[in-house]
């Protein structure tokens, strides 16, 4: 199956308001399949012979960032349809409030936002389960230095062969 691909890049640079903006995405996909349906299968029994003919059809998918994508054989019409928004972020993006503007003129706190401020100020900042680093370094298991690397190595491998023979 060929295929060829046709992206684009957008970009706009805006040096006296110190804005910019990049894009880039695939925009056109031509590839070529079998047609479903089209197909020629002959056999002669007589001189041994076959023949098989495969129908081929190019498919045609065109993308957008406006979320329109379109899609159908080359030469028969394109199918366009419009694809859900979806965010990629859990929280919805919005812009911090101006400086200087009036309390009313803000924009409102999203409810997501909203709730994670609620849950961190009950919790005050705490962990629930939190303790301190001595505590834990009381339930591990304590550090023996060891002098030479050969002979941990030596009393590992005689207690393994001493579990070894133990069954």
């Amino acid at each position: 199956m060929a295929t060829s691909e046709l992206s684009c890049q957008l970009a706009e640079e805006n040096c006296e308001r110190r804005e910019a903006f990049w894009a880039e995405w695939k925009d056109l996909t031509l590839s070529t399949r079998p047609e479903e349906g089209c197909s020629l299968h002959e056999e002669d029994a007589q001189r041994h012979e076959t023949y098989h003919r495969q129908g081929q059809c190019q498919a045609l998918v065109q993308r957008s960032p406006w979320l329109v994508m379109r899609m159908g054989i080359l030469g028969r019409g394109l199918q366009e349809y419009q694809l859900p928004y979806q965010r990629m972020l859990p929280l919805p993006i919005f812009t911090p409030a101006k400086v200087g503007a009036a309390k009313e003129e803000r924009e409102e706190t999203p409810v997501q936002l909203r709730e994670l401020l609620a849950l961190e100020t009950a919790l005050g900042g705490q962990c629930v389960d939190r303790q301190d680093v001595a505590e834990i370094t009381k339930q591990l298991p304590p550090v023996v230095p060891v002098s030479k690397p050969g002979a941990l190595r030596r009393s590992l491998s005689r207690s393994m062969s001493q579990e070894a023979q133990r069954g």
